[in-house]
């Protein structure tokens, strides 16, 4: 199954990183659990189940003991994430980002929890043997969109197990994109969607950084699908008596090694929304569509020794953010694009079909309208 770059169409400013993917970041890694099983008449707790987790890690350490700056922004906030407002609060990560199905966020959560707690004892009844006394807690950062229209939602079949598998699948390199992890069950444009990712590096005159990006898509009207701004959905067609998908949600994870801090990472958050807009996205009232922003460039300790420290933080900058938000832009547009190329066609409970976006049928598409601008 091709990505959008080999569709040999690139209508893209910047670059990609090597492997044209958010682990063009150096220290990120991404694992998946799927959960693909059973087929037929939707039994209640019992399936069939298309769904999974997806989690993104800053870094492999013990991420409550170093935590990186990061940022969240909500371009529609019908959803049920979890851990946003003290991220947007203290402008801290310190657990993976996990993604999944919308009923699972509370089970997802707990198990982020339980893996936190195991690496850091202290957690919830004070500090340990250094003599420093206090009360902490951990902030599971979750995401969501729903995969309910090809899985058993009600059964949350995703929970400690699961996660602890993500995270034991969490490898850098080449990403796995499409029908996989949290992307398993979800829909795009009335075809099937998934995971999707993408990066982009800036020239040296703007330092050279990396950004990628990270989606689970699950959105759209197919009506409104765009393509390299060629208006894909009005030529074709999900086949069948596939029904017009309610309101979906995207998750949108945004990954750089630029020194940025909270408040920089939030201006790169809200522009992720255009590289949405350029796939056709108009943010329908009943979607959930998030983004967290993170930057790996440095980590901040848990119970730092002193209280002033000397960070590397980008000064210079409305030139470089200028850049960084193109590379967002691209990045983004183009992680959705993969997110349904890389897919295939999926059959869920009660025989709802999702299928896969024809591939040949878009690059004509393309190369006819691009002929005729």
């Amino acid at each position: 199954m091709p990505r959008y770059s080999d569709l040999e169409h690139s209508p893209f400013s910047l670059p990609a990183g090597e492997f044209n993917a958010i682990t063009d970041v150096s220290g990120v890694k991404v694992g998946h659990f799927t959960l693909y099983e059973g087929d037929g008449v939707w039994m209640p707790g019992r399936g069939p189940f298309r769904t999974g987790v997806t989690v993104i890690l800053p870094h492999d350490e013990n991420m409550y003991e170093d935590k990186v700056p990061a940022a969240a922004h909500t371009i529609n906030g019908f959803g049920k994430v979890a851990g946003f407002e003290q991220l947007r609060e203290l402008g801290q990560l310190e657990t993976p980002i996990a993604l999944t199905g919308t009923l699972n966020v509370p089970r997802v959560a707990d198990a982020l929890m339980t893996l936190s707690i195991e690496q850091n004892p202290y957690i919830g009844i004070g500090f340990d043997e250094s003599g420093r006394r206090g009360y902490a807690s951990v902030n599971p950062v979750v995401g969501e969109t729903s995969d309910g229209f090809l899985s058993d939602i009600q059964a949350r079949p995703i929970g400690e197990d699961e996660v602890r598998a993500a995270i034991g699948d969490a490898s850098s390199g080449v990403v796995e994109e499409g029908v996989v992890g949290a992307g398993t069950g979800t829909s795009c444009f009335g075809w099937k969607g998934g995971i999707g990712t993408a990066s982009r590096v800036l020239p040296d005159k703007f330092g050279g950084f990396t950004v990628g990006a990270l989606v689970q898509s699950n959105f759209g009207r197919p009506q409104e699908l765009t393509i390299s701004g060629v208006p894909i959905g009005r030529h074709l067609i999900p086949p069948g008596n596939t029904p017009i998908p309610i309101p979906g949600s995207i998750m949108i994870i945004i990954a750089t090694d630029a020194p940025l801090e909270s408040r920089q990472l939030g201006r790169l958050c809200r522009r992720a929304a255009f590289g949405l807009a350029r796939t056709g996205s108009t943010c329908l009232g009943g979607s959930g569509d998030f983004v967290i922003a993170f930057s790996t460039a440095y980590r901040m300790k848990d119970r730092p020794s002193d209280i002033l420290s000397v960070l590397p933080i980008l000064v210079d900058e409305q030139p470089v953010i200028g850049a960084l938000s193109l590379a967002v832009i691209e990045s983004v547009e183009e992680a959705i694009y993969n997110s349904m190329l890389m897919a295939r066609t999926v059959t869920g409970r009660d025989g709802n079909t999702r299928h896969k976006l024809p591939v040949k049928e878009v690059r004509k598409l393309i190369i006819r309208f691009g002929s005729e601008s």
